[in-house]
């Protein structure tokens, strides 16, 4: 390795600072910028080095003492923003996500130096997660990744999770190779299920899941409605995220009754729900998602509003197969964002209205400034602080033509 010292400057995405050297671009990790640090390289291919800090010679004013005890250069890769006030930390988001928006999409949401993601819920940055994959050893202990290494850290007093989500599971030990669910339900309970690993005489198949704690389905409410969700399936793991997100696409969908709205990469049909309860028996809401168990729950949690058709296959796909221009349509997309087909596919429909989710500040830049060539402008986009302690936000913009 490579040793330096080096003085940061501004954020840049996925978590870390930049910094330069004879020229050359140095991408610091567990720093802030505006600081003075001695970095080792660990990686000096391409065009960029990738460096981590070793020692902070002259920190900046918003560094505090790291919030999560197992996060850090020589532990777990969880909790990357840990050593960042949290206000800081705030501004720090939004400050990338109008670099990524302005050099990525063409557009120009607020100046870097203002921008500021919001808190969600209480803004309280320990104990929000409700849901978390664990992997484990090859002597059946249970961990968190260490930053792009399979080794793992078996402490598990990671700063997102309530201690009631991961008690006892260090002290167990489990398959080697599997991954371990824990989840809280909206009923405080815990569940834990166990899936894989994969068994070698079956090829990529699984071996089966097993039920450790509570039930294999966990309960999840928002408004009133009742989602029942496998242990192993997409939930938002912030606490507070379903329920502001779903209110805030309501809120923006701004439908009436009669009216018709697509809700793609639906997951368990979250937004379906609310899009439903606005146009009414005389509209139709399309949910489409690839999981098989997403499209289970969201028929079951759906069940008493047969004007939303729930449709398991991919977007691009589904988009092929429709006729007819929906009043809004809504996308939350994986990290890796809708991309150029899709919304290529979707403009075509001439849809006035989109409402675009994004959880990669990068990739929902670019989705931006593909709506933007196709004609449309951006009507409000927010940040959402969702992920306290990491780099990781929420982005939601609407879309209109």
């Amino acid at each position: 390795m490579t040793e330096l010292t080096l003085t940061t400057g501004p954020a840049a995405n996925g978590g870390s600072c930049v910094a330069r050297h004879d020229g050359r671009v140095v991408f610091v990790r567990y720093a802030l910028p505006g600081e003075t640090v001695r970095v080792n390289v660990f990686d000096q291919r391409g065009s960029y080095w990738h460096a981590e800090v070793v020692e902070v010679v002259e920190p900046s004013g918003d560094r505090v003492p790291s919030m999560c005890p197992i996060a850090g250069v020589d532990g777990a890769g969880c909790c990357d923003l840990a050593f960042a006030d949290p206000g800081a930390a705030r501004r720090l988001k939004g400050s990338v996500v109008a670099n990524q928006l302005s050099r990525l999409g063409g557009f120009t949401w607020r100046d870097e130096q203002t921008a500021e993601a919001e808190a969600v819920g209480s803004g309280a940055v320990h104990g929000w997660r409700t849901r978390v994959r664990l992997d484990t050893t090859t002597d059946g202990r249970v961990g968190f990744h260490r930053y792009h290494s399979a080794e793992l850290v078996t402490d598990l007093r990671c700063g997102q999770l309530p201690p009631e989500l991961t008690d006892g599971l260090a002290d167990a030990r489990w398959t080697p190779g599997a991954h371990v669910h824990a989840v809280l339900d909206s009923d405080g309970r815990r569940h834990v299920v166990q899936s894989g690993p994969k068994d070698p005489r079956k090829g990529a198949r699984k071996s089966a899941t097993r039920v450790v704690e509570g039930e294999y389905e966990a309960v999840q409410r928002i408004g009133g409605r009742e989602w029942m969700l496998p242990a192993t399936a997409f939930w938002q793991a912030h606490r507070d995220a379903a329920a502001l997100y779903s209110t805030l696409v309501a809120e923006w969908a701004g439908l009436r009754p009669g009216m018709t709205a697509w809700d793609l990469y639906g997951g368990a049909g979250v937004f379906a729900a609310a899009l439903a309860e606005q146009v009414g028996p005389e509209g139709r809401v399309l949910t489409v998602d690839t999981s098989r168990s997403a499209a289970r729950a969201a028929r079951a949690a759906l069940a008493d509003l047969p004007w939303v058709s729930v449709v398991t296959d991919s977007v691009r796909r589904a988009l092929a197969a429709e006729s007819g221009r929906p009043d809004v349509a809504v996308l939350d997309p994986p990290r890796t964002g809708a991309g150029r087909d899709v919304i290529d596919a979707l403009a075509a429909t001439e849809v006035r209205r989109i409402i675009h989710i994004g959880c990669e500040a990068a990739s929902f830049a670019r989705d931006v400034g593909l709506y933007l060539r196709h004609g449309y402008t951006v009507e409000e986009l927010r940040v959402f602080d969702s992920f306290p302690l990491t780099h990781h936000v929420e982005c939601i913009a609407v879309l209109t033509r």
